[in-house]
């Protein structure tokens, strides 16, 4: 890990306390950490709907992984441990927000709030519209929605959000030195 491929958000509270959280650049050895970790913090929902499969849940990761447009959300003092992921793709209309996901002992105490926040500045920058689509029955759509996604759509599996966005595109030296994962280009 160098430096200029992390972020580290000094001042990000999780649970009232300073936490050490950065951000870094998906690699092609990330794959399979982060297939398997969609597997365990989608597993609950995706049986609840019908649609677990062992083997599916992973290659669909795998399938769509892109280390150009994914961050690795790093924890722990030397920023060493992976806590999550999250991909931000441009499309035609704006950005796609997908591949959030965070390890069930960080989930509910800030940090994914902290990561959003830091995504949602970088992309409201670009003025863009951000979208992104979560498991009905999820509890990851009150996250979203307490940062300004609206449902748009749904349908008997998802729940389509997107939070508009307008302004000028502006994209600062720090935001592409440290964050190269989550570029808008």
């Amino acid at each position: 890990m160098t430096a200029a491929a992390t972020v580290t958000v000094p001042g990000e509270s999780v649970v009232g306390r300073p936490t050490r959280w950065g951000l870094r650049a998906a690699s092609a050895a990330d794959v399979e950490v982060i297939a398997e970790l969609r597997a365990t913090v989608m597993r609950a929902d995706l049986e609840r709907l019908g649609r677990y499969d062992e083997h599916r849940v992973r290659q669909r990761l795998r399938d769509s992984f892109s280390t150009r447009h994914t961050s690795i959300i790093m924890t722990g003092h030397e920023l060493d441990r992976i806590a999550g992921s999250v991909t931000v793709r441009p499309v035609e209309d704006g950005a796609l927000l997908e591949h959030f996901y965070l390890a069930p002992c960080h989930q509910g105490r800030g940090l994914g709030s902290a990561v959003l926040r830091t995504v949602l500045r970088r992309t409201d920058r670009h003025g863009v519209t951000v979208r992104l689509n979560v498991l009905r029955g999820s509890a990851a759509r009150r996250l979203y929605e307490r940062h300004g996604f609206v449902v748009e759509s749904e349908d008997p599996v998802d729940v389509f959000m997107v939070r508009r966005r307008s302004g000028a595109s502006v994209t600062s030296d720090e935001d592409r030195a440290t964050a190269p994962a989550l570029e808008l280009s």
